[in-house]
Formats: structure tokens, sequence, C-alpha cells
């Protein structure tokens, strides 16, 4: 075990002291960005070639091989990378703090800044709320016990070992994890494309084909509207006006370029077209002027947002809402079970899920969509299914609008096609993908509870590396105390000259 006390402790600002030049490119270059930087693996995994007129106003810091780069942004998420050779010059972002020392091996601290320890210190220091962050003094100032390089070294090589058995299952299990979402897929591709029940439709004669459920619907629309203006007319003693009856809001009709062919007894319709006649049906979340950060209470009517729709959990405690008198003024944005709700905003935008009946009714934020189906027309989780599905899918894309933030257009999304089946035909294609998917998502909970434990397995690891108990010390080895009094007179020396 190492010499374990405070006089051995070492701030990162004394040994990864060597500088780093900030000229930036002089010619067509590498660079390297936070968006560079897999965090998951610690590498960088997205160079990007650029012209120099193409410089970014961050594009600054000259690069060396063995460089530590530390993103200084949202700490928590932990991007931090070695510079390999093969991009020794590359330009980093401003963005980075970069770490290079003649005391540290560039394995050891990498190793280092993965560390909970290092984790949990940037996350205490951050400032700002918007663009949340640590300071290079904030990295320079975390202290940690220093080793010899020989230690340094023999530590590098035990990490190396253990940790690369631990990476070896990790892609295991990430392999598995990407073969379920594949096999998820090709579930609902067969269910919502028919394949799941062309054995049972050869059996069964619908009592009402999709087409003839779908035109019934829709003429039965057109009569309750009907209704409605000649009571309002009434009402206000007035007498049918002529044409009256053109004035009908038609709903749009689907738009089927390029998609596949249905079976027999099922039809196209529109997203408008299933939804209910009532007002709002469909309809996207208030605008940020509606609805901003402080309208949010600690309880309420609870608000929906797009990581509920991502996950399917509901309320619990990051759960936040607005006053009752707010969910009033913004009644035409409420959700209410069964209702289809769908990620208007989000990388990607376009995840579907249906609110829960366990659930209190709630508001649906800007950024989400929801679709209240007719109840006779259209089972909310097979509009689910064909919303998550490639049907779905390859008709969002191009409904994308923006740059910076890709948003669903609603005046597009209106006309996403969607199938129609036979109302017991949905119904049986929601039993059945129900339970070939029950099978697939315990393994995934499987899978992901594998994968936080690799997680802690490694912290694990790394806490063991930084206190001195993953290799011996060799007794041959400098005394860490001297070298590290040496290291200081030198610093010393350097400083006054």
């Amino acid at each position: 075990m190492s010499e374990w006390n405070q006089d051995l402790l070492a701030t990162l600002g004394e040994l990864a002291d060597e500088p780093i030049e900030q000229t930036g490119p002089t010619s067509d270059f590498v660079y390297i960005d936070i968006s560079s930087i897999d965090r998951e693996t610690k590498t960088i995994s997205d160079p990007k070639p650029l012209m120099l007129s193409q410089a970014p106003t961050r594009a600054k810091q000259v690069l060396r091989a063995g460089d530590v780069l530390v993103s200084m942004t949202r700490p928590n998420l932990n991007a931090a990378a070695l510079v390999p050779e093969q991009l020794d010059g590359a330009i980093g972002s401003t963005g980075f703090h970069v770490l290079r020392s003649r005391w540290l091996n560039p394995g050891f601290l990498l190793a280092l800044v993965q560390t909970q320890s290092f984790i949990d210190a940037m996350s205490s220091v951050v400032q700002g709320a918007l663009y949340p962050a640590v300071r290079p003094r904030d990295i320079a100032a975390y202290s940690f016990s220093f080793e010899t390089p020989a230690q340094q070294t023999r530590i590098v090589e035990k990490l190396e070992e253990l940790l690369s058995d631990l990476d070896a299952g990790v892609a295991e299990l990430k392999a598995a994890e990407k073969k379920l979402a594949q096999y998820r897929q090709s579930l609902l591709k067969a269910a919502v494309e028919g394949a799941f029940t062309a054995e049972w439709r050869a059996k069964h004669t619908p009592t009402e084909t999709g087409a003839q459920l779908l035109e019934r619907i829709l003429t039965e629309r057109r009569a309750r509207w009907a209704g409605k203006q000649l009571a309002k007319l009434k009402e206000q003693g007035k007498t049918p006006p002529k044409d009256w009856q053109k004035k009908y809001p038609e709903p749009v009709q689907p738009d089927t370029t390029d998609l596949p062919e249905l079976p027999e007894g099922w039809v196209w319709a529109s997203v408008e077209q299933i939804a209910s006649d009532e007002r709002y049906s469909l309809s996207i979340g208030p605008f940020g002027s509606n609805l901003k950060v402080p309208d949010y209470r600690e309880s309420g009517v609870p608000l929906v947002f797009v990581r509920n729709i991502r996950s399917g959990i509901y309320g619990g405690e990051h759960t936040k809402y607005v006053t009752p008198e707010k969910a009033i003024e913004l009644s035409a944005h409420s959700v209410s079970a069964g209702d289809v709700l769908v990620t208007k905003m989000g990388e990607p935008p376009g995840d579907a899920d249906v609110y829960p009946d366990d659930q209190p009714s709630a508001i649906i934020t800007a950024d989400c969509i929801k679709i209240r189906c007719w109840r006779d027309l259209m089972s909310p989780v097979f509009l689910k299914s064909i919303i998550n599905s490639h049907i779905g899918k390859r008709q969002i894309e191009p409904m994308t609008q923006g740059v910076a933030q890709k948003k669903v257009s609603l005046g597009r999304f209106r006309s996403l096609a969607v199938p129609v089946p036979p109302t017991d035909e949905q119904s049986l294609i929601v039993r059945m993908v129900d339970e070939a998917d029950r099978d697939a998502v315990a393994q995934l909970t499987a899978i992901e509870l594998g994968l936080k434990q690799s997680t802690a397995q490694r912290q694990n690891i790394l806490r063991t590396a930084f206190a001195g108990q993953l290799v011996p010390q060799d007794p041959n080895d400098e005394p860490v105390s001297v070298l590290l009094a040496r290291i200081r007179a030198e610093r010393l020396v350097r400083a006054s000259s």
C-alpha cells in the first residue's frame, strides 16, 4: 500500500502544469470539441477535419499526443479522453481543460479524472444554470495521492488488465442490448404491417373491415358536427344559411407516399382522422410564453416532459407541477389516461407512449404532442406501436424542422398515415405484441442491471487504484515524499526566475 497521508497529496495544478499553446490553427486542421468525445469509451471518436476558414472561435488549443482532455461543461457527464499519436497537432476546443505533465503517466491521469471522487468534486463547484461548467482553476485544485512514475506505470498496467476484461463484458451486454432493440423493431414491423396476424386473418372474416370502420366513423363525425351546428343556430334563433354544410372542417387525408401495401381489410388513415372530434384532441403543449420555469411548483397538477414519454415513467420525486389555476388556463393541453403522447423535440423526436391509467390528469409541456384517439376507431396502444415502428419513424423524420434543435411540425404531423385494421384484429395485435415483448423487456432489464453493475465495478477498481491498494509498492522506488518535495522545489525555482 502507498504511503497515505496529507503530506503526499498533490494537486493537478502543481503536477499537470505543462503549457498548452493557444495559437489555434494556421492551416487546414483537425478539430476536437466536446461532441468528438465518446463518453462511454473515453476516446476521441469523431475528430472533425476543417478548413482554416471554418475554424470556430473556440478552436485555440494546440494538442499533443498524451494530453488528457477534460470537458469543463457538465462535469457530471465526464467527457474525458486521451489524445492518441495520430491526433498529435490537432486543435482542441477551449471548452476542454488540457492536462499535460512530465510527472504524470497519461494513462494514470486519464484514469484519475474518471474516478467518482473527481466527478463529484467537479460537480460540487459547477457554476451557471443554462450552461453549467467548472473553471480551469477548479480542476487544477483537485488533490489526490501522488505516486512515483514507476508506480504509476504499474497501476496503469494493472488497470488495463482488469478494465479490459470488464470492457469485454460490457461490449457483450451492449451487443445483446442492440439485438434486443432490433428484435423489438422487427416485432413492431410485423405487427403494424399485418404479418403478425396473417394466419389469423386467413381464418377470420371481419364483420367490419378497416375501410368500412373508417368510413362509418368519418360519417358519424360529420353528422355530429352538423348536429352541433344546427343546435347552435337554433339556440341563436337563426335559420341555417345556404351551403352551411360545406363549412365542415374535413380532416386531412393521409400522405401514403412510399408506404407499404396493407393487408386486405386494412386501410390508411391520417392521425387527424383517427383523433377524437372533441376540441384539442390533437395538440401540442403550451409554448414557453404560456409556461415558464417560475410557473413550476412542488405540488398541484403534474407536468409531462419529453423525458417522461421516453422512459414511460410518470410521477415520482422529480415531477414538476403547476397550480390548479394555471392548469385550467392550459386546459387545452391536458392529458388523461389513454392519450397517446409523442415527443415533439429531442434526438430524435417522434417517440410515443400511452399516458397510464394510474396517473392523474396532467399538462403536457411545449415539447410534446397529444393525440386522443376516437375510441371505437383506434386503440391507443396500437397507435403507439405504429408511431414507434419504422412506418412512423420514416414519416416523422422529414416532418422535423430546425438545425440546432429539431422539432416536429404539428401541421405536417396531422397527415401522418396510420394503418387501420378491423377492431378485433387491432385487439389481437396489441395482445400478441405485449406477450412477445414481455420477455424482451425482462431481458433488457437484466442487461441494464448488468451495465449498472459494471459501472459500479469500474468505480470500485479505480477507487482501489487511487487508494494505493491495487498493486504493491516497490521498496526500490524513490520515496514519494522525496520526489514530491523535489518537484515543488523545482516549481519554486521556476516561479522565481
